[in-house]
């Protein structure tokens, strides 16, 4: 053991640091004055303030100032962190698609703030602002590792507005110190800010970070010091109730969907850093709808959470394991369940509470209980699921977790087999981090539990990566028993092991149009073990990839791919067809380019063809989409994906459209009206979704959505509804 402990300090010792070992540093000063949030900075407390400038280019070059500067300056009082921000600017012709609030920030004129609340490299808290005072608020988690960590779900009360000047913008923000959490007495977070100009096409940091990292990673990051201590966050609670009543149909089994339901949310402080959710009796039907997708694989699809309650601190639950191909815990499995035909129906939940936060600066906790309602009609039983993660930072910026997840049922059910009454899953992640975010990983093992479940119940992997700015690899690979099984996770197949390492290299031209650009190879190969590891899939992926100073990219891949079938399949999902034989290998090579217009236009678009072998014939694919800017009020959008797949005869060859026209109408920053029309012939749906939002109050919604499916071959109808949703935030 204590050889074991010497080796891992040796090979870990420069993770122990972070990214900069002399960082920026500012101090906030504390204030008893009032300030006006008006976006003029002219209240007499602004005076006192230090300055936070020195902001750094990032694109198009990480080697010099910006050209155009951004200037912070902060200040606090016992309840209240205080934020002014002068934005210097070439002219006023800024970017701004929207007024609905948590845009995303690429392609638009804004800029954001991020703290590090417990310094730990790891998590923090986002608020952002645009030019015409429309915010955001974002989680980042899994250190700003990539968009996964990213959560714009996540809503908070805070004020912000902004002002225009010639040559700049000012932006005036007021953060009630209980949005945050941190530890009581604490005197320091760590910062960082980053800003889009779209003008002068400049992305910049207050803190210096390098191209070949993410803009928002949390290894970049310098110190606010606090004048006084933190201290003990007033422990606030909100009450979000609502009432939704709908009136519809359901045309394919004729019922009626009418129905007037009550519930809510309370949400609590515990102490600095823990959070306390419970929700009786909740309704997601305002939650925005689903994107289609045109499934070409003989795997399902996991589509992201957009529900409120599983947001806050999700990453303690939900970045266990491999998100490809064993997820252990994955949120969306609860309220969800196969009726009698094997459809995916909705599962109420009765009620569910939910503890997640930072127990101190090392120790993180995350305790998750739903209950689900029993439909005896489709033999689906009254579930109890519950998840338990325990985490422990290691070291600068890395962790060891813990997860236990259960669903059981409690009720003696005489259509359930013994095998499906419960099912368990344990297991322990390392999450690797270096300081400088140059060396990445994750090492995990879970092992399942169920009645007379087999021996081959574990599921576990490697994933390690290296990145530089000239040179990334990965060693990568993971495995699957047969009888692993977690009934709350996402499980794309089992009885697997693969290998997956990558290496990538780029290059940033001096001179020229280019940006950057690089080639990437990527050998992936499956074995199945229970058929004395046959090797099952191989795919070679070879690729070009160039960003220009103009924010446009290109890309070229080829890709080499052999599928030996298990079981029948039939890739055009053709109702009744006739599948692909199993026990058979197929070889097929394809080819794709892929093309994104510069987004700062007006107009901008994507295109990406593809053509080449399938199986046993071939496929040409494209797949784009359009949008139209008529800012900041409207913007129309056209997604496209077409897939046209031939095989020989007696097979099935189809024509695959999925059409997702959008308009979005943002009247001001309270009232959003948004339409998607989504055909798709795989799945025989064209659906419309219109949705008019009015936030009449701070986080606080009156919501009117219209949804009318039809069947695409005999345009007959599906299902049909009008939702009037009213929710709003109380707080105690």
């Amino acid at each position: 053991m204590f050889y074991f402990r010497s080796v891992i300090s040796t090979l870990l010792f420069p993770f122990l640091f972070f990214a900069q070992t002399s960082p920026k540093q500012f101090t906030v000063k504390y204030t008893e004055d009032p300030l006006m949030i008006d976006g003029i900075l002219d209240d007499p407390a602004w005076q006192i303030a230090e300055s936070v400038h020195g902001f750094q280019q990032y694109f198009p070059s990480d080697s010099i100032p910006a050209l155009q500067q951004t200037d912070i300056k902060m200040l606090y009082n016992a309840s209240t962190l205080f934020i002014g921000i002068k934005v210097n600017t070439e002219g006023d012709n800024y970017v701004i698609p929207s007024l609905e609030r948590d845009y995303r920030a690429g392609g638009n004129d804004n800029i954001s703030l991020l703290f590090d609340t417990f310094n730990d490299g790891t998590n923090a808290f986002l608020f952002g602002m645009n030019p015409y005072g429309v915010r955001r608020e974002a989680l980042i988690s899994n250190g700003g590792s990539g968009p996964s960590g990213f959560t714009t779900s996540w809503d908070v009360k805070w004020q912000g507005e902004t002002k225009l000047y010639d040559g700049y913008y000012i932006c005036e923000i007021a953060i009630p110190l209980t949005s945050f959490k941190f530890k009581q007495g604490e005197t320091k977070w760590r910062f960082n800010s980053y800003r889009f100009d779209m003008q002068t096409n400049e992305q910049s940091t207050w803190i210096e970070i390098p191209q070949n990292q993410l803009i928002y990673s949390l290894a970049f990051m310098g110190d606010m010091i606090f004048e006084k201590p933190l201290g003990k966050s007033r422990t606030p609670m909100a009450i979000i109730p609502y009432a939704n009543a709908i009136v519809g149909k359901d045309y394919e089994n004729n019922e009626d969907m009418g129905k007037l339901n009550f519930g809510g949310d309370a949400k609590i402080s515990i102490g600095n850093g823990m959070n306390l959710d419970v929700t009786l009796n909740p309704d997601f039907s305002n939650v925005e709808v689903d994107n289609f997708v045109t499934n070409l694989s003989r795997f399902e699809v996991s589509l992201p959470e957009r529900r409120q309650f599983f947001i806050d601190n999700s990453d303690l639950f939900g970045s266990f394991g491999n998100d490809r191909d064993a997820n252990p815990f994955f949120s969306r499995r609860i309220g969800i369940a196969e009726n009698l035909e094997d459809e995916t129906i909705e599962n109420g939940i009765v009620a569910g509470i939910r503890l997640s936060g930072k127990i101190n600066e090392n120790w993180r906790l995350g305790l998750l209980n739903i209950q689900t309602e029993e439909d005896k009609e489709n033999h689906i039983p009254s579930n109890n699921n519950t998840v338990f993660a325990l985490q422990k930072k290691l070291f600068s910026r890395s962790n060891l977790s813990f997860l236990f997840v259960n669903r059981q049922t409690f009720e003696d059910y005489d259509f359930l087999e013994e095998a499906d009454r419960y099912n368990r899953v344990i297991g322990l992640d390392y999450n690797l981090a270096s300081a400088d975010n140059t060396w990445t990983g994750k090492f995990y093992y879970h092992k399942s539990f169920a009645h007379e479940i087999g021996d081959r119940d574990g599921s576990g992997g490697v994933d390690l990566r290296y990145n530089s700015r000239y040179l990334n690899f990965g060693l990568r690979g993971n495995f699957v028993g047969e009888d692993f099984r977690s009934d709350l996770g996402y499980i794309r197949r089992d009885d697997i092991v693969a290998a997956r390492p990558f290496v990538e290299v780029n290059f940033w031209p001096k001179k020229g149009k280019l940006n950057s650009h690089g080639f990437r190879f990527e050998p992936n190969a499956i074995w199945k073990p229970t058929m004395d590891y046959q090797n099952t899939d191989y795919f070679f992926f070879t690729g070009w990839q160039a960003q220009f100073k103009t924010q446009e990219e290109l890309s070229a891949r080829l890709f080499n791919r052999f599928t030996y079938l298990t079981d029948p399949f039939d890739p055009t999902g053709t109702d009744g067809g006739v599948e692909l034989p199993a026990d058979q290998g197929y070889y097929y090579t394809s080819y794709e380019v892929e093309f994104q217009s510069d987004r700062r236009r007006v107009f901008s678009y994507s295109l990406e063809p593809g053509y080449g072998d399938f199986y046993n014939g071939t496929r040409f694919s494209f797949e784009g989409d359009m949008s139209l800017r008529l800012q900041p009020t409207v913007f129309l959008s056209l997604g496209m994906n077409y897939n046209s797949i031939q095989l020989p005869e007696p097979y099935e060859s189809a024509d695959l459209w999925l059409l997702s026209p959008r308009i979005n109408i943002t009247f001001n920053k309270s009232v959003f009206w948004s339409t998607l029309v989504q055909y798709s012939n795989q799945l025989d749906n064209l659906g419309f979704n219109s949705r008019l939002q009015w936030r009449f109050a701070p986080l606080s919604d009156l919501f009117l959505v219209y949804n009318d499916n039809y069947f695409v071959n005999t345009i007959m109808p599906r299902s049909r509804s009008i939702n009037l949703k009213l929710t709003y935030w109380l707080n105690i």
